[in-house]
């Protein structure tokens, strides 16, 4: 039967301290835990290991080149241990997360920046996509989506704005050539740039107001995929080629110029804001320790 670690150790202070007692002191613990610890470490190996008076106690031969071998090994699994608890207070390693790209762009802005000052020691590694993903079978710590796609069994922090809503919109000049729509079904005549998601999934605009939803399956020239395109599609709303939907807070800079103008407003209603999911059968890596309590630390509701 090979020695338990913690008998080991036993021998060791005791064999350090010259006594039970010392050794007892020194380590918080009772001198007879100690003396029964070196009782089962000699039974196991067959061999006294210390010498014992009432007076004091010294190492054998045996226990003498035990405590040699034995030593500079337990100094480095208590550097290893330490090395480890370290983390705790002072988080390294790699943090990776797989997010939205609604997320990389409208909420980790307000987020990254700071955490990454905040603990120099971890990176960051970020993958982008829209289906939602098991984040362990990903090899990923955490997650970013949508109440409606969080499984039971994560644990959910919020994350960022809480309430968010769409816009739909396309340039001025657009609105002045085509006509600005007095209802969402007025869209179907229209030039609609849509998103698609890597499902093959290309979803209808939703509309609500005063109880009533209407769900539009709006035409148009371009159809963009919602993790790289997003961008080109703004551009070409912009540029007068036709309506867009999307977040608000994305399209916001652009209506407060005048780049593009809002219509249907009082058909967007709002929802609520992502969250950041993980395992909870687990204990919980550092890196991302230091994240949700700095996410939870930063929150504006």
């Amino acid at each position: 039967m090979k020695p338990d670690l913690d008998d080991l150790h036993a021998f060791v202070t005791v064999a350090r301290a010259g006594g039970f007692r010392e050794g007892a002191r020194l380590t918080g613990g009772g001198a007879s835990s100690l003396s029964e610890a070196v009782r089962r470490l000699e039974e196991r190996l067959g061999v006294r290991l210390l010498h014992r008076t009432t007076r004091s106690v010294a190492p054998t031969e045996a226990g003498q080149r035990l405590l040699e071998r034995l030593s500079p090994a337990l100094t480095e699994v208590e550097a290893a241990l330490q090395g480890v608890a370290d983390l705790r207070d002072r988080p390294a390693g790699t943090l990776r997360l797989n997010v939205p790209a609604s997320a990389a762009r409208l909420v980790l802005p307000d987020v990254v920046p700071g955490f990454l000052a905040a603990y120099p020691d971890i990176r960051l590694e970020l993958t982008v996509e829209e289906s939602f993903v098991d984040v362990l079978a990903a090899g990923c710590d955490a997650g970013i989506r949508y109440e409606e796609r969080l499984e039971q069994d994560m644990i959910a922090v919020p994350i960022g704005p809480r309430r968010q809503r769409f816009a739909c919109a396309a340039s001025p000049g657009y609105w002045d050539q085509r006509g600005r729509p007095q209802h969402p079904r007025d869209l179907l005549a229209h030039r609609c740039l849509r998103g698609r998601f890597p499902s093959g999934a290309v979803p209808a605009w939703e509309f609500e107001r005063d109880g009533e939803v209407v769900m539009v399956e709006a035409n148009g020239p371009l159809i963009f995929g919602v993790n790289g395109g997003v961008d080109l599609a703004v551009i070409t709303a912009v540029a007068g080629g036709g309506v867009i939907f999307l977040f608000d807070d994305w399209l916001r800079p652009l209506i407060v110029t005048g780049a593009l103008e809002a219509v249907l407003i009082d058909w967007q209603q709002p929802f609520s804001g992502p969250f950041l999911y993980y395992s909870g059968r687990r204990l919980m890596p550092p890196p991302l320790r230091a994240f949700v309590d700095h996410v939870r630390a930063h929150r504006t509701d």
